[in-house]
C-alpha cells in the first residue's frame, strides 16, 4: 500500500508560482523497482489529465499545456514528489492529484486545490 498527501495548493494571480509536494508512505518499490510518481489536473467540466510524470530513474515527462513551465521532481530519500509551477495562467485553475505507479497498482492521494486569478 501507498498513501500519498498532497500539500501546497493555494490562490495565486496570473503569472505567479506554487509548489505543490506530495508526501508518499507505504510501500514504494518492490523487486528492486521505485514506484513512477505522475500529477494529474482536474479542471472544471473537464477530465482529470495528465501533466507530469516521474519515471523510477527520473525521467521526466510534461503534457504540452505545462511544458516549459512546470517541473517535476522526486526525492526518494524524503519520499516526497514536487510539482514547481511558474507561469501560472487561469487555465492552470484546478485540484491537483499525486498518483503514484508501482508494479501496475495505482495509488491516488485526495488532491489540492489550485486557483490561479487574474
Amino acid at each position: 500500500q501507498v498513501q500519498l498527501v498532497e500539500s501546497g495548493g493555494g490562490e495565486v494571480q496570473t503569472g505567479g508560482s506554487l509548489r505543490l509536494s506530495c508526501a508518499a508512505s507505504g510501500t514504494l518499490s518492490k523487486g528492486g523497482e521505485m514506484a513512477w510518481f505522475r500529477w494529474y489536473r482536474q479542471t472544471p467540466g473537464k477530465e482529470r489529465e495528465q501533466i507530469a510524470l516521474i519515471t523510477s530513474i527520473g525521467s521526466t515527462h510534461y503534457a504540452d499545456s505545462v511544458k516549459g513551465r512546470f517541473t517535476i521532481a522526486r526525492d526518494d530519500a524524503k519520499n516526497e514528489v514536487s510539482l514547481q509551477m511558474t507561469n501560472l495562467q487561469t487555465a492552470d485553475t484546478g485540484v491537483y492529484y499525486c498518483n503514484a505507479e508501482l508494479q501496475f497498482t495505482q495509488y491516488w492521494g485526495q488532491g489540492t486545490q489550485v486557483t490561479v486569478s487574474s
